[in-house]
């Protein structure tokens, strides 16, 4: 049992490194290069902020990585674009933020929301 978990980490880690994100600015979307998976998103307030609103990973292609790394994609363009973002997504904020605290700093407080509405 412990092989099988071990070949399967390591299965993950060569999927997920393997794995090419790639920005698609016309269509506000992070997506793998053969476009299964994807993150949706859409800018507001000038462009200032991204809200990310849905991300999608195949049931075959589950449990590889790849929606963290969409959202660390997204996170990373947002922050060299000096953007904040919402989290619409109930992924990013259930799961992807309360395991990825550093990336909290981005995300929009509710009195920045307010007053940029």
């Amino acid at each position: 049992m412990a092989t099988s978990r071990a070949a399967a980490a390591r299965l993950e880690g060569e999927t997920a490194a393997a794995a090419r994100i790639v920005w698609s600015e016309e269509r506000e979307r992070f997506e793998t290069d053969d476009k299964v998976a994807y993150l949706d998103y859409e800018v507001k307030d000038g462009g200032k902020v991204m809200d990310i609103l849905h991300t999608y990973v195949p049931p075959s292609k589950r449990g590889l990585g790849l929606a963290n790394h969409l959202c660390r994609a997204a996170f990373s363009h947002a922050q060299s674009r000096s953007m904040t973002i919402i989290p619409t997504c109930s992924y990013v904020s259930e799961t992807f933020l309360p395991r990825n605290p550093t990336w909290k700093t981005l995300v929009v407080q509710s009195e920045d929301l307010k007053s940029s509405m």
